[in-house]
Order: C-alpha cells, then sequence, then structure tokens
C-alpha cells in the first residue's frame, strides 16, 4: 500500500495474491523495490506448528512509477545502446501513476531464495538480506541495475542500515557495528567502530526505575484497557515498598513476576538483568539409579537411549562399557564409596570428562574391574525417553499391539519431531493413545489435528500386491484415539483446555 500525505489516502499497488514485502524507494524517486514470495503457504499463520518445516522463497522485484519511463532492465542487445536511466533531478519528487502499475513490475535477474528484505543503497542499488540455513544473520547481496548484477556484500548481518545519501552502510555482525563504503564489498574487519560503554550504575536507584517502568508499560500498553479487572493503583501501592527491600536481581524479578501475575494473563514473563558470574562446575551423572545396600552402592537401573535415539549419550550403556543393572559401584577415580557416603559428591566435576569407576557384581572388591565413562551434566533427557518408551509397550502390551502410543511433549519443534516420529512410525496401527500430560506449550496445534483427522478417502491395488491395496491417504493412523491430558499440560490441545 502506499499513503499519500497530501490526500491521506491508501493506495494498494501489488497483487494481494502475492505476498509483497520489504519495499524499498530508489532514491531517483522512480522505482519501488520489494520481495513477493508465492509459495508462502503455510506460513500465512504465524503461531501454526504446520510452518515448522515451511521454506517459502521470495523473488526481488522493482516497479516503474511512472507510465512514460522505461524499464529499467531492457532486453540485451550487441546492436543497440541500453535504454538512457531517468536522468536525476535536484529534487527528487515521486510521482506514482496507479493504472497500470501492476503491469510495470520487473523481476531483478536474481534467483528466488530465503530473501528477508530489502535496503535501497544508492541511486540504482538496492541491498538484498538472504536467511542462509545453519548460518548466523543474513547473507547481504548489493544489486546494481546498471551492471545487473548481484554481489555478495557481506555476511553474517544482523542489522543493516544506509545513510541519507546511500554513500555508506552500517551493520552489525555479531556484536560488532561496522561502517563501510556501500559502492563495493568491504574489506574483512575494515569499519569496525568502537562502541564498548561503560557505565556504574547504582542498584538502589536503578531498581525503583525497572519497576516503576515495568508497572507503567503494563499500564499503558495491556491489550485490555481493563487490566483484566485489576485495580493497578492499589497493585503499585502493594508491591512499591517491597522494592528497596530487593538485595539481588533475583528479588527485583521475583517481585516483577508478581506484579504480573496481578494481570492473570499467559505468556507474562520477567527475565534478564545483572547477575554475578557463577562457577559453572557440574556433577556428572551416570545415567543410573543408585540404591544403598550391603554396604555400597548397587546399580538398580541403567538408562540408555534406546538404541534408536542416537542423540542421547547413557554413559553405562557406551559400547564397550561393561556395566549391568545389579552391579556395585565401588570407586570413582580411585575414591572408595561406601554407602555412608554421597556418590554424587565423588562425582563432583566429572561432568563430560573421561572417568574411572571400579565395579563388580559383589559389593566386595574381589574380581572388581575398572571401565571409563564420560558423566553427562543432564539425566533428564535419557529419564524422558525410558518414561516414554515404558508407555509405548505398556501400551503395546494392553491393546495386544493393535493401539500405537504417540508422546507430545510441546507444540514447539520438539512436539513436531516426536509426533512425527511416533505417529507416522506407528501407522499399521488400528487407533492410537495420544500423550500429552505434562506438555510444554508452544504454538498452535492445526499440523496434529490436519493428520489426525484424516478419514479414508479411496485406494490404489494393482497385480503386484493386490492382497495390500495402498490406501488413501497414505500416511496417518485412521481408527479411533484417545487423548491423555492432566493438570501440568502448559498449553491448550486438540481444542481440549
Amino acid at each position: 500500500m502506499v499513503w499519500s500525505a497530501e490526500t491521506a489516502q491508501a493506495t494498494p499497488i501489488t497483487d494481494p495474491l502475492a505476498h509483497s514485502v520489504s519495499p524499498a524507494w530508489d532514491r531517483n524517486g522512480r522505482w519501488l523495490y520489494f520481495l513477493a514470495s508465492t509459495d508462502l503457504g503455510l506460513v500465512s499463520a504465524w503461531a501454526n506448528l504446520s510452518n515448522s518445516q515451511a521454506r517459502p522463497t521470495f523473488a526481488p522485484y522493482v516497479m516503474v512509477l511512472r507510465k512514460d519511463d522505461p524499464s529499467p532492465l531492457p532486453p540485451e542487445s550487441d546492436e543497440e545502446a541500453a535504454a538512457t536511466p531517468p536522468k536525476d533531478t535536484s529534487k527528487v519528487v515521486v510521482r506514482i501513476d496507479f493504472d497500470g502499475a501492476q503491469r510495470r513490475i520487473v523481476t531483478l535477474p536474481m534467483p528466488a531464495r530465503r530473501y528477508a528484505n530489502m535496503v535501497a543503497g544508492a541511486k540504482g542499488v538496492v541491498f538484498v538480506a538472504e536467511s542462509v540455513d545453519n548460518l548466523p544473520g543474513a547473507t547481504l547481496h548489493r544489486f546494481e541495475m546498471k551492471t545487473r548484477k548481484a554481489v555478495v556484500f557481506v555476511t553474517g548481518a544482523n542489522a543493516v542500515s544506509v545513510s541519507a545519501d546511500g554513500k555508506k552502510l552500517l551493520y552489525r555482525s555479531g556484536q560488532a557495528w561496522n561502517v563501510v563504503d556501500s559502492e563495493k564489498p568491504p574489506a574483512a574487519g575494515t569499519g569496525k567502530l568502537n562502541v564498548v560503554l561503560m557505565s556504574k550504575l547504582d542498584p538502589a536507584v536503578e531498581w525503583p526505575q525497572i519497576f516503576e517502568e515495568a508497572w507503567r508499560i503494563e499500564r499503558d500498553y495491556f491489550y485490555d484497557p481493563g487490566l483484566h479487572g485489576a485495580d493497578w493503583t492499589e497493585v503499585h501501592a502493594r508491591y512499591a515498598p517491597l522494592v528497596p527491600w530487593a538485595k539481588s536481581r533475583d528479588d527485583l524479578n521475583y517481585i516483577l513476576d508478581q506484579v504480573g501475575g496481578e494481570l492473570s494473563v499467559g505468556h507474562s514473563f520477567t527475565r534478564g538483568g545483572d547477575f554475578p558470574a557463577v562457577d559453572s562446575v557440574r556433577t556428572g551423572l551416570l545415567g543410573a539409579d543408585l540404591e544403598a545396600a550391603d554396604g555400597r552402592w548397587k546399580i538398580t537401573r541403567i538408562f540408555t537411549s534406546e538404541n534408536w535415539n542416537p542423540e542421547l549419550r547413557a554413559p553405562l550403556d557406551a559400547p564397550g562399557v561393561k556395566a549391568a543393572e545389579g552391579n556395585y559401584l565401588l570407586a570413582v577415580n580411585g575414591r572408595e564409596l561406601r554407602a555412608s557416603d554421597d556418590p554424587y559428591e565423588a562425582l563432583d566435576g566429572t561432568a563430560d570428562r573421561q572417568t574411572v569407576l571400579r565395579l563388580n557384581d559383589k559389593p566386595g572388591v574381589e574380581g572388581a574391574w575398572s571401565v571409563t565413562v564420560v558423566p553427562v551434566r543432564s539425566e533428564n533427557a535419557l529419564r524422558q525417553r525410558a518414561w516414554v518408551e515404558s508407555n509405548r509397550r505398556k501400551v503395546d502390551q494392553l491393546s495386544n499391539g493393535r493401539l500405537a502410543y504417540v508422546w507430545v511433549p510441546n507444540t514447539g519443534f520438539p512436539g513436531f519431531t516426536s509426533f512425527n516420529r511416533y505417529f507416522i512410525a506407528q501407522q499399521d496401527k488400528e487407533g492410537a493413545v495420544i500423550d500429552e500430560r505434562f506438555n510444554g506449550g508452544g504454538l498452535l496445534d492445526d499440523y496434529m489435528v490436519d493428520l489426525m483427522s484424516r478419514k479414508l478417502i479411496g485406494g490404489v491395488t494393482n497385480d503386484i500386491d493386490p492382497a495390500h491395496p495402498m490406501r488413501l491417504p497414505t500416511a496417518g493412523i485412521l481408527g479411533p484415539k484417545v487423548l491423555l491430558i492432566n493438570e501440568l499440560a502448559g498449553h491448550c490441545q486438540f481444542g481440549v483446555c
């Protein structure tokens, strides 16, 4: 849409059947650059889980604003001179002939990719930012209308701005800001600005200001003018007297959390702030249950990666490690352990480090052996996977193999991955138990609902295997489903709260 300062009216200039974004005026006042996508598809709604694997592409375009101007990219010929670009004038005047404007759109000769935005440079130059998988920041391309070529200008750019005359470009890479000439790609390491700023802060003054600002922002910008019925003046009077007693940033954040809680609204968070550095040494964990028995520590259960989860690491289930349930843990790195000792004290500082354990199948030292393991920092993933797989085997046993068990930990990418893994891998089952207890929330669950709502619409048979026709749809479990939830499910799922 183009808005006129003279008439205060907005006029559409691109087709709504294409998703047009990131407009940028060329400094000659005669062209408008923009990106457009015709395969936006599932990404059109930001909160839908079906977005997770969508990768829409965009192509760069330029619109000629005046109907009597020539194309900026006419067909090239060896026999004819190139078209003369609009002449520069001392004063740039933007005039748009809306009639037929969409027919004066020209595609820039750049391949359709995951472009994110455009920034106009000097006259006849536009910068196009591209998102590249597995690379930080964006790759910034410099396209020049005169040469009809795009070159990589910088990589890893997180923010970009061009000076008013188009001759300088400011970009941020990581935490560093750089100012470079916009005419050609800069040499590595040039243009870096010294933006290291230091200031002395007085928490006794700063924290009351933070409290006042947080309270005021909610008062002024909360979506409900009625603040969900909260008396905001009373809330201030209740919590402001606590701020002078805060002795750490944790204390202040706790008070701000309580203030936010008075709104009774979801997704209201308090985090961040200045915290002192702490020792990051972590106790190593063996991925096992230990039980005091016979004066020693006995390994009663070893958690495994369940074989088909290579991203999980189980220290006592690693190849070549001679360890079994029922073994006794006699020593850690040469330090003998008794039932009266804390085994986790002996494992302090062993996380992600090679550690020697002394094991035996009896509480005595005779016949003991040593193994080298690498303890993990957290057993959460191992224990969760063991719980999930135990549930799956239980459902399989009780249903005589007729029902699938599908664990949905959240509606973010981990939940998307888990649903696909369990639901699709068990599509030969007649029905499914969908477990979203302890769900962590996330996006909307449209993707899962779509797959689970599928109905049989047909089949395809052939001479190769006539006894087993291919059904349509081919993927999914078409039978009945039941949903398990509990009070710790952090998100409404599948229409159930």
